[in-house]
């Protein structure tokens, strides 16, 4: 059996939408000529790591992609409103940080080959899903500002709302002088998949989705995967050694490739991981969000009354609120909600 992946093009709205981020070329050439290089690499050091799934055909022609069905090899995907615990996690970041150092690698070794990678969900070619997160922006504004000892937090939130697309650009920005990798771009529990071992203790996982894929600090990922996928208790107390497991796994393989940049040492690693973390206020409320009523792409894009009113609702969640009055204090202690001009 056979998986088939195809574009959008009979949805006009999402396809127009769509169009500047040129999201199936990029993921046909990612699973075409990209990740059979990054396997090679891994190959070279003796690494029988399985990244990704394998790719049957692509069909440039009509847009689709065809994979192996990982549900026959019994892969599953994880609940997304449950979060991961810390043996799942763990296995996401060895395999998302040998995704990164691979093609840093590949990079080095083959320059230019990502040139063109720099339309992820934050670019600068377009603002196209501006009104997601702008609205989404506004509606947490909105509802926090309601909240008593909260309110100069709301504020502080709207007052991003001119600035928001600029600062998501900042964090997508490649830096000189550090390791940019190839980002997944859209790094969380719905893109990949687990086979399950007994007891729930996971044996392996898959990386799937590559649409977003852009080239620029491996923080893209790691700053939305931990707002998005970790259980809360593991997102607040555990992500220092998260971070040091995913650095560690990461310089092994750089080292094992004999990469012959400078590799940042763990506390650059980490200082640059604070410098990036503004991108990771506000993506939690929809990849948990319950309501799936109204909860499709088409809304979740537009700005009609019935946009604004799934986004209300979606931080009408008890679990996104929760989080909200935890995390907003110490986003605000980092300067997070700040004008930083």
């Amino acid at each position: 059996m056979y998986i088939v992946k195809s574009s959008f093009e009979s949805d006009v709205f999402s396809a127009e939408l769509m169009k500047p981020y040129d999201i199936y070329n990029k993921e046909m050439e990612i699973y075409q000529k990209i990740i059979p290089k990054l396997n090679d690499l891994l190959k070279e050091i003796g690494d029988t790591d399985k990244m990704f799934p394998e790719t049957i055909a692509v069909d440039c022609n009509r847009l689709a992609i065809i994979f192996e069905d990982l549900s026959e090899l019994r892969y599953a995907m994880c609940d997304r409103t449950k979060g991961l615990d810390i043996e799942h996690v763990k296995l996401c970041l060895r395999k998302l940080a040998k995704m990164h150092a691979t093609s840093a690698v590949l990079n080095e070794r083959e320059p230019g080959i990502f040139k063109g990678y720099d339309r992820g969900l934050f670019n600068r070619h377009t603002n196209n899903y501006s009104p997601y997160f702008v609205g989404l922006l506004e509606a947490c504004g909105k509802l926090v500002s309601q909240w008593d000892d909260f309110k100069e937090y709301g504020e502080k939130i709207l007052a991003l709302k001119p600035k928001l697309m600029e600062y998501g650009n900042q964090v997508f920005d490649p830096i000189d002088g550090h390791v940019n990798v190839l980002a997944h771009g859209d790094f969380w529990v719905n893109n990949v998949m687990f086979n399950e071992g007994l007891n729930d203790h996971p044996n392996d996982v898959i990386l799937l989705d590559f649409q977003y894929s852009c080239w620029g600090s491996p923080a893209i990922d790691l700053h939305y995967f931990f707002n998005t996928s970790l259980r809360e208790e593991i997102r607040l107390h555990q992500q220092d050694e998260l971070f040091q497991y995913y650095y560690n796994v990461f310089t092994r393989t750089l080292k094992a490739l004999r990469f012959k940049a400078k590799i940042l040492s763990l506390q650059q690693f980490l200082l640059h991981m604070a410098e990036k973390s503004f991108y990771g206020c506000l993506l939690q409320a929809v990849q948990i969000n319950d309501q799936t009523d109204d909860a499709n792409f088409q809304t979740l894009m537009s700005e009609d009354e019935r946009a604004l009113n799934l986004k209300r609702i979606i931080f009408q969640n008890e679990e996104v609120q929760k989080n909200l009055k935890r995390l907003l204090p110490m986003f605000d202690r980092k300067g997070l909600l700040d004008d930083r001009d």
